[in-house]
Protein backbone atom coordinates (compact mmCIF):
# COMPACT_ATOMS: atom_id res chain seq x y z
CA UNK A 1 0.00 0.00 0.00
CA UNK A 2 1.95 2.84 -0.83
CA UNK A 3 -0.83 5.51 -2.29
CA UNK A 4 -1.48 7.87 0.29
CA UNK A 5 -4.89 6.88 0.90
CA UNK A 6 -5.63 4.18 3.33
CA UNK A 7 -8.40 1.89 2.86
CA UNK A 8 -11.12 2.99 5.40
CA UNK A 9 -12.29 0.68 7.67
CA UNK A 10 -15.36 -1.67 6.38
CA UNK A 11 -18.22 -2.65 8.64
CA UNK A 12 -18.70 -0.22 10.49
CA UNK A 13 -21.99 -0.67 12.57
CA UNK A 14 -24.00 0.31 16.17
CA UNK A 15 -24.20 -2.63 18.42
CA UNK A 16 -26.89 -2.15 21.37
CA UNK A 17 -28.18 -4.10 24.03
CA UNK A 18 -29.91 -3.46 26.94
CA UNK A 19 -28.98 0.60 25.75
CA UNK A 20 -25.48 -0.38 26.02
CA UNK A 21 -24.21 1.02 22.68
CA UNK A 22 -21.00 0.31 20.92
CA UNK A 23 -19.42 1.40 17.56
CA UNK A 24 -17.65 -1.72 16.16
CA UNK A 25 -15.47 -2.39 12.91
CA UNK A 26 -13.38 -4.68 10.73
CA UNK A 27 -10.23 -4.03 10.78
CA UNK A 28 -7.98 -2.21 8.24
CA UNK A 29 -5.62 -4.91 6.63
CA UNK A 30 -2.00 -3.04 6.12
CA UNK A 31 1.47 -4.38 5.19
CA UNK A 32 3.27 -3.11 7.67
CA UNK A 33 2.32 -0.40 10.55
CA UNK A 34 -0.11 -0.65 12.86
CA UNK A 35 -3.97 1.36 11.74
CA UNK A 36 -5.03 3.22 14.61
CA UNK A 37 -9.09 4.38 14.65
CA UNK A 38 -10.42 7.28 15.93
CA UNK A 39 -14.53 7.89 16.09
CA UNK A 40 -16.57 11.22 16.51
CA UNK A 41 -20.33 11.52 17.04
CA UNK A 42 -22.88 14.55 16.49
CA UNK A 43 -26.68 15.11 17.32
CA UNK A 44 -29.34 16.32 15.00
CA UNK A 45 -29.78 19.27 17.37
CA UNK A 46 -26.09 20.27 17.42
CA UNK A 47 -23.98 20.06 13.72
CA UNK A 48 -20.34 20.03 15.61
CA UNK A 49 -18.91 16.42 15.49
CA UNK A 50 -17.05 15.51 18.87
CA UNK A 51 -14.96 12.90 20.42
CA UNK A 52 -16.26 9.66 21.72
CA UNK A 53 -13.20 9.10 23.63
CA UNK A 54 -11.80 6.70 20.98
CA UNK A 55 -9.14 8.86 19.20
CA UNK A 56 -6.20 7.02 17.53
CA UNK A 57 -7.25 3.72 19.34
CA UNK A 58 -5.86 0.36 17.79
CA UNK A 59 -9.06 -1.50 19.14
CA UNK A 60 -11.49 -2.42 16.38
CA UNK A 61 -14.68 -1.03 19.12
CA UNK A 62 -15.54 2.26 20.73
CA UNK A 63 -17.95 2.48 23.63
CA UNK A 64 -20.56 5.26 23.33
CA UNK A 65 -19.17 7.78 26.27
CA UNK A 66 -21.59 9.01 29.71
CA UNK A 67 -23.16 11.50 27.94
CA UNK A 68 -24.87 9.60 24.87
CA UNK A 69 -25.55 6.17 27.07
CA UNK A 70 -28.14 8.47 28.82
CA UNK A 71 -29.73 9.67 25.70
CA UNK A 72 -32.36 7.17 24.29
CA UNK A 73 -34.18 9.12 22.24
CA UNK A 74 -31.57 11.60 20.52
CA UNK A 75 -30.74 10.60 16.57
CA UNK A 76 -26.83 10.31 16.63
CA UNK A 77 -24.68 10.16 14.11
CA UNK A 78 -21.01 8.74 14.02
CA UNK A 79 -18.14 8.42 11.58
CA UNK A 80 -14.93 6.81 11.90
CA UNK A 81 -11.70 6.56 10.26
CA UNK A 82 -8.37 4.70 10.18
CA UNK A 83 -5.23 6.51 10.63
CA UNK A 84 -1.32 4.95 9.70
CA UNK A 85 1.41 8.00 10.88
CA UNK A 86 0.31 10.90 8.70
CA UNK A 87 -2.16 8.78 6.66
CA UNK A 88 -5.72 8.77 7.09
CA UNK A 89 -8.86 7.22 5.16
CA UNK A 90 -12.07 8.40 4.15
CA UNK A 91 -14.23 9.25 7.30
CA UNK A 92 -17.02 6.36 7.25
CA UNK A 93 -20.64 7.26 8.58
CA UNK A 94 -23.12 5.34 10.42
CA UNK A 95 -27.12 5.49 9.53
CA UNK A 96 -28.52 7.71 12.23
CA UNK A 97 -29.41 5.77 15.88
CA UNK A 98 -31.70 5.92 18.56
CA UNK A 99 -30.96 3.96 21.07
CA UNK A 100 -34.88 3.62 21.93
CA UNK A 101 -35.60 1.54 18.75
CA UNK A 102 -32.14 0.96 17.66
CA UNK A 103 -31.24 -1.41 21.18
CA UNK A 104 -31.78 -4.99 21.61
CA UNK A 105 -33.47 -5.72 24.56
CA UNK A 106 -32.43 -9.32 26.23
CA UNK A 107 -35.12 -11.64 28.34
CA UNK A 108 -35.71 -10.65 31.42
CA UNK A 109 -33.97 -12.64 34.69
CA UNK A 110 -36.55 -15.03 36.45
CA UNK A 111 -34.94 -14.52 40.15
CA UNK A 112 -37.63 -17.18 41.76
CA UNK A 113 -40.62 -19.43 41.30
CA UNK A 114 -42.81 -20.62 44.11
CA UNK A 115 -45.66 -23.30 43.44
CA UNK A 116 -48.76 -23.55 45.09
CA UNK A 117 -51.59 -26.04 43.86
CA UNK A 118 -53.31 -23.49 41.41
CA UNK A 119 -50.30 -21.13 40.74
CA UNK A 120 -47.23 -20.70 40.26
CA UNK A 121 -45.97 -17.28 41.75
CA UNK A 122 -43.05 -15.48 39.79
CA UNK A 123 -40.42 -12.58 40.89
CA UNK A 124 -38.34 -11.55 37.76
CA UNK A 125 -36.08 -8.18 37.60
CA UNK A 126 -35.97 -6.21 33.74
CA UNK A 127 -33.26 -6.93 31.55
CA UNK A 128 -31.41 -3.17 32.27
CA UNK A 129 -31.54 -0.72 35.16
CA UNK A 130 -34.80 0.94 34.21
CA UNK A 131 -35.15 4.92 33.94
CA UNK A 132 -37.45 7.24 36.02
CA UNK A 133 -40.81 7.03 34.04
CA UNK A 134 -40.01 4.10 32.25
CA UNK A 135 -43.26 2.06 31.56
CA UNK A 136 -42.61 -2.11 31.69
CA UNK A 137 -44.37 -4.85 31.07
CA UNK A 138 -43.76 -8.55 30.97
CA UNK A 139 -45.54 -11.03 28.72
CA UNK A 140 -45.37 -14.52 29.55
CA UNK A 141 -46.39 -17.17 27.94
CA UNK A 142 -47.30 -20.67 29.97
CA UNK A 143 -48.59 -23.72 28.88
CA UNK A 144 -48.99 -27.23 30.23
CA UNK A 145 -46.61 -29.75 29.60
CA UNK A 146 -48.34 -32.14 27.45
CA UNK A 147 -48.02 -33.77 24.22
CA UNK A 148 -50.29 -30.92 22.28
CA UNK A 149 -49.70 -28.06 24.55
CA UNK A 150 -51.73 -24.87 24.23
CA UNK A 151 -49.95 -21.57 24.80
CA UNK A 152 -51.93 -18.70 27.00
CA UNK A 153 -50.64 -15.39 27.39
CA UNK A 154 -50.14 -13.04 30.06
CA UNK A 155 -49.23 -9.68 30.84
CA UNK A 156 -48.33 -8.43 33.86
CA UNK A 157 -46.59 -4.53 34.93
CA UNK A 158 -45.00 -5.73 38.33
CA UNK A 159 -42.11 -7.70 38.82
CA UNK A 160 -43.91 -10.12 40.88
CA UNK A 161 -47.07 -11.87 39.35
CA UNK A 162 -49.17 -15.02 39.40
CA UNK A 163 -49.45 -17.41 36.88
CA UNK A 164 -53.28 -19.09 38.22
CA UNK A 165 -55.84 -21.22 37.10
CA UNK A 166 -53.75 -24.02 37.15
CA UNK A 167 -54.34 -27.74 37.59
CA UNK A 168 -52.52 -29.12 40.76
CA UNK A 169 -49.20 -31.60 40.75
CA UNK A 170 -49.24 -30.45 36.99
CA UNK A 171 -46.25 -29.45 35.09
CA UNK A 172 -46.09 -26.16 33.61
CA UNK A 173 -43.38 -24.61 31.24
CA UNK A 174 -43.12 -20.48 30.73
CA UNK A 175 -41.01 -18.03 28.59
CA UNK A 176 -41.68 -14.08 29.15
CA UNK A 177 -40.76 -11.07 27.30
CA UNK A 178 -40.45 -7.46 28.09
CA UNK A 179 -42.27 -4.80 26.73
CA UNK A 180 -40.63 -1.21 27.09
CA UNK A 181 -43.32 1.33 26.10
CA UNK A 182 -41.17 4.22 24.25
CA UNK A 183 -41.92 8.00 23.40
CA UNK A 184 -43.31 7.66 20.43
CA UNK A 185 -46.35 5.31 22.03
CA UNK A 186 -44.94 1.66 20.17
CA UNK A 187 -43.58 -0.97 22.53
CA UNK A 188 -39.93 -2.38 21.97
CA UNK A 189 -40.06 -6.00 22.57
CA UNK A 190 -37.63 -7.91 24.34
CA UNK A 191 -36.05 -11.10 23.45
CA UNK A 192 -37.88 -14.21 24.92
CA UNK A 193 -36.10 -16.22 28.45
CA UNK A 194 -35.78 -20.22 27.70
CA UNK A 195 -38.40 -21.79 28.86
CA UNK A 196 -39.17 -23.40 32.55
CA UNK A 197 -40.83 -25.50 33.94
CA UNK A 198 -42.36 -26.36 36.96
CA UNK A 199 -44.41 -28.16 39.09
CA UNK A 200 -47.51 -26.91 40.84
CA UNK A 201 -48.06 -28.80 44.22
CA UNK A 202 -50.32 -30.93 45.59
CA UNK A 203 -52.78 -29.75 47.83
Amino acid sequence: ETSLHLPAPKNVEVHSYNFQSLLRWSPVPVENGSVLYTAHYKTLFYDTWSGMGCAQTPQTWCSFPPELRRRRRWTILLRLRAELGPRASAWVHTPPFVAETNTTLGPPRVNNVSASPDSLLLSVSPPFPPEPGDLLQYLVSYWENTTSPTEKKLSESKTLFQIGNLKESTLYCFSIQVQLKIYSGHLLEGQQSAPECHRTALS
